[in-house]
Parts: structure tokens; C-alpha cells; sequence
């Protein structure tokens, strides 16, 4: 029974099957939700937050994942704008709004009043998708990482998460944490490298899946190693070993302005599908 304005409500456990139907309409885009969803069962002590649901004429039509990340799911702007007001009846409690372009903005364009300022906006960000053989040779030096690389593993993490963020992992005392989530990457078997003379030059971890989807994540070359190809072969090798083993279709979403990084992708074989935009507090 709806509780809530504009048909909106929290979802649960009962709402499971419906939800991942909802996400299956576009999966590899969803595959961030999807996980959540499956690895939760849509439990809140689980997710950390809520998972919120529109229904029109009792049919669940859009999503909106609230936890760390708020996330649309499958929502044009009338849905995420009856999203944002609900959001506004709380405190913000996100660190990052993230997804399909027009979801997000419409979104924004609602909250940013009272949830303002963001520490930065990313309005234009290709996703791509490759869900075939890669179009270049795989680097047969990238592989699986273990726990015996996390001394070179972590402090490369750190830097590409705060090249990428503008702002360290271990800042406020995270670093405890975010070296919990590495080993959990490489626990998993969702962390590859390649290692040249004992030194960590690429790297790239699996963030999530569904059963019809990987996302790649945390894509980084040593500065000094730049411009040599290396993220090129390392991710045609990255791409092949998840496709093989983990999902049939890998993607990523990646910032307009890194030239070099689409350039690499396109050349691997990977496609634009949609626009992402990321809002950071």
C-alpha cells in the first residue's frame, strides 16, 4: 500500500523480483543497483540506506537507490523529480548523486537549494560497453592480483582514487576502510594488475556485477608509464578475463574531459550507450 507521495515508497525484501525486472529493462547501465539489490535482497540494515520505488496504476516504473551513492533506476525527469521531493522531507545523507544524465539533472535541479553546494559536478560522462572480444591483444602480463601485491596494490589505489576524486580515501581517518575494500576487490578475484621490475604500472578493478553485467573501475597507469599503451593492452586483458569468467558484457563510465582514457577505450573496442552525470558533496 503506498504510504508516500507521487506513488513513491520504500521497497523491500517482497519487492525483490519486481525490482530486478525493473533493472533488467537496461541492465548493463543498472548493473551498480542490480548488485545492490542481489547482494542485499533490498534489506536496509544491508544496504546501508533505502531503495525507493514509483508505482503508476500499481506497476513499479522507477527506482532510486539511497544510500552512499543515490542512484536513479530506469527514471525519466517526472520520475526523479517526485524522487527528489521525497528526498527532501530528510537531511542529505549521500556523498555522491550518480547515473543516466537526465535523471540525475532533473533530480539536481530539485535538491540543489537545499542540498547544495556539491564539492563538484561531472555533467558529461560517457558510459561504454563492449560485450565482445576486444579489438587489440590482451597484455599477457596483466593478471589476477593476490594479498601478497597489497603493498604495491594499495598505495596505487590511493592515488588514482585521489587523482580521480580530488580528495584522499584516507581523509578523516579512512584508510582503515577503503584498505578493507582493496582486500575484499582481491579476495574476490576483482582486482588485476601488471607488475613490471617489482613496481605496480596498471590496474583496474571489477566495482560490481549482475549476471549480465561487470563494472570496471579504478582504471590507473603510473604517471611516468603514461602514453606507452599500457591501459590499452591492460584492458583488452582485463575485459577478457571478466567476460570469460565473470559477465558477458564489462563496461565503465568515464570523464568527457579524459581524452586519453576514451581514446584508449574506443581503441580497446568499447562503445558509448548512454551519458552519466555524477554530483560530489
Amino acid at each position: 500500500m503506498l504510504t508516500t507521495r507521487h506513488g513513491v515508497r520504500v521497497l523491500g525484501a517482497a519487492d525483490l523480483a519486481d525490482f530486478l525486472a525493473l533493472s533488467d529493462r537496461d541492465p548493463v547501465v543498472n548493473v551498480f543497483v542490480d548488485h545492490r539489490a542481489r547482494s542485499t535482497n533490498l534489506e536496509p540494515r544491508w544496504l546501508g540506506g533505502e531503495v525507493w520505488g514509483r508505482y503508476a496504476d500499481g506497476r513499479l516504473v522507477a527506482a532510486c537507490h539511497v544510500g552512499a551513492n543515490l542512484v536513479p533506476v530506469n527514471a525519466t525527469p517526472d520520475d526523479a523529480r517526485a524522487f527528489a521531493e521525497r528526498a527532501l522531507s530528510r537531511s542529505r545523507s549521500v556523498s555522491t548523486i550518480v547515473g543516466p544524465h537526465d535523471a540525475v539533472k532533473a533530480f539536481w535541479e530539485v535538491v540543489s537549494g537545499s542540498w547544495g553546494p556539491p564539492r563538484e559536478t561531472r555533467w558529461r560522462q560517457p558510459h561504454l560497453e563492449l560485450s565482445g572480444p576486444a579489438a587489440v591483444a590482451a597484455d599477457p602480463r596483466v593478471r589476477r592480483t593476490t594479498r601478497e601485491d597489497m603493498d604495491l596494490l594499495y598505495p596505487a589505489c590511493v592515488a588514482m582514487y585521489t587523482e580521480e576524486v580530488g580528495l584522499s580515501p584516507e581523509a578523516g581517518g579512512g584508510a582503515d576502510l577503503y584498505r578493507a575494500r582493496v582486500a575484499q576487490l582481491v579476495s574476490r578475484g576483482w582486482s588485476f594488475a601488471r607488475f613490471d621490475d617489482g613496481r605496480l604500472v596498471f590496474k583496474a578493478e571489477v566495482a560490481c556485477t549482475s549476471p549480465r553485467a561487470a563494472q570496471i573501475q579504478g582504471v590507473w597507469v603510473a604517471p611516468d608509464r603514461r602514453g606507452e599503451g599500457l591501459a590499452i593492452g591492460g584492458m583488452a586483458a582485463v575485459a577478457e578475463i571478466v567476460r570469460r569468467e565473470v559477465a558477458p558484457t564489462v563496461s565503465l563510465y568515464v570523464n568527457d574531459w579524459n581524452t586519453a582514457a576514451r581514446r584508449a577505450y574506443r581503441t580497446v573496442g568499447f562503445v558509448e550507450t548512454a551519458r552519466f552525470s555524477t554530483v560530489m558533496f
